[in-house]
């Protein structure tokens, strides 16, 4: 029974068309309905049009559909999904008219597929928006907190942190190569510190390494057995790089296991490229504030971190009412050494002199270069005594040979001591005081070189009491 008076319309009808009984037991399907399902006409004929459906939609076909066309006779754009003969799915939109007089039920069927394919790109496209937004929110965010940091260590907090958060991590942690080209921990945190040395072994990867602990099993076996000690499904290493120089490592610490995808990798690769310009930003402008205030050939103060430092140091000995001794130091016939040697040999005096003269003084004391081959070097709280021992122990350091590609070169000092002391002498500028000790300098010079002397004593102060 043909469900229409034409019967070549329905069967070229471009979408499909199905006729069932008013229980749902297929009578008629069209040719395109026949061509999009893969079934014969005999082999749709008098089963339920429920059976062509697949689970999901069938429980839904029979519960909501069913029960709803008697109700209101019409139900359209019903989303199902059908299965072809060969079991692959055919989504579909059906439309569906109850005809109780002629007692059937005409379907007519569009094929959804393309409709299906749209939405799920959409949704695809979309979520990747979302992502590729909240990744221009992390650069965004790092951009800014690395833009104020100020030392590697600012950079490795605000990194650790910034990677904890980006990538859902448990813990993370940001490892730099020291001067010994060991990793140590700078920022965030470790929880496989002391437990192996997992990270040393990933850390020569060229690119992001994820290990969890089934892949660590065979080749990382201690990796693996600390990933179970601490509870943790994975982690992930990527190298901070300067070019093709190493400059440390991000690790992240996962608790539970997750999908690592193309997204994570670009993130991370992002966030490193980032950290990795900072730090190497952060590196040159202190390098560049240390050549600003240390002479270039011996990496002491120069004349003005000591100006600096001697108006402070006068400031606090006066604040504190304790002792300051500034020392002059001239090198001994460094004229002669030069138009011996020539000035290499000269320079390389300079630099042997300045480490000794470092060596010689106490940690908290300032040398510096003044200029040519004179020296200073700054003592707070240091009196007459300390001065002394300071000065003794520095012509024993200098008067060691020093060893040069012709031999070996004897080099000394001549040193002058200039003392100041709150209460007891009169305040001088920092000026006053290197004179003072400059004189002292060329006192020792005149008695035979290769000596110190103290400045003549100074009147006492208007203000001290020497009753």
């Amino acid at each position: 029974m043909t469900p229409t008076s034409d019967p070549g319309w329905f069967h070229n009808a471009p979408c499909g068309l199905i006729a069932t009984s008013l229980d749902g037991l297929i009578l008629e399907a069209n040719g395109t309905m026949l061509d999009w399902s893969g079934y014969s006409a005999a082999q749709v004929e008098g089963r339920s049009f429920a059976s062509l459906l697949d689970p999901g939609s069938q429980l839904f076909y029979e519960t909501r559909h069913a029960q709803a066309l008697p109700l209101q006779g019409r139900l359209n754009e019903v989303a199902l999904t059908m299965l072809r003969a060969d079991g692959t799915p055919l989504h579909v939109l059906i439309n569906s008219i109850r005809d109780a007089a002629a007692g059937m039920i005409r379907i007519a069927v569009f094929n959804a597929s393309g409709r299906i394919e749209y939405e799920r790109d959409l949704l695809h496209a979309r979520r990747a928006a979302e992502s590729s937004e909240a990744q221009v929110r992390v650069l965004q965010e790092v951009s800014r907190t690395f833009g104020v940091s100020a030392s590697d260590e600012d950079v490795a907090h605000s990194f650790a942190e910034v990677a904890r958060t980006a990538f859902a991590a448990r813990d993370a942690g940001v490892l730099l190569l020291d001067d010994d080209g060991e990793l140590t921990l700078v920022g965030g945190t470790n929880p496989l510190a002391g437990l192996v040395p997992p990270i040393v072994s990933l850390r020569n990867s060229p690119d992001v390494v994820v290990v969890d602990e089934e892949t660590a099993a065979g080749e990382f076996p201690e990796l693996a057995v600390a990933l179970r000690a601490t509870r943790l499904a994975a982690v992930s290493v990527m190298p901070l790089l300067d070019d093709r120089r190493r400059l440390g490592i991000l690790v992240c610490f996962f608790g539970r296991a997750r999908r690592f995808d193309d997204q994570f990798f670009a993130l991370q690769k992002a966030l490193g490229r980032q950290a990795s310009q900072t730090l190497v930003r952060v590196r040159l402008q202190r390098r560049l504030a240390f050549l600003a205030l240390h002479d270039q050939l011996t990496g002491v103060a120069n004349r003005q971190l000591l100006e600096q430092s001697l108006a402070d140091a006068l400031e606090a000995a006066s604040a504190r009412n304790e002792p300051l001794a500034v020392l002059f130091l001239d090198v001994d016939e460094f004229k002669s050494i030069n138009d011996r040697f020539g000035h290499a040999v000269g320079d390389m005096i300079l630099v042997e002199l300045a480490v000794r003269l470092s060596a010689g003084v106490r940690s908290e004391d300032v040398v510096g270069r003044i200029g040519g081959d004179e020296f200073v070097a700054i003592c707070a709280n240091a009196d007459q005594d300390a001065a002394t021992a300071i000065a003794e122990r520095i012509l024993r350091l200098t008067n060691e040979p020093i060893m040069i590609a012709a031999g070996q070169i004897s080099a000394s000092v001549s040193v002058g001591v200039s003392m100041f002391h709150a209460g007891a002498h009169p305040h001088p500028t920092p000026e006053q005081l290197l004179v003072r000790a400059d004189r002292a300098m060329y006192e020792s010079k005149g008695a035979g070189k290769n000596r110190f002397s103290f400045e003549a004593p100074l009147p006492p102060s208007p203000d001290h009491d020497t009753a």
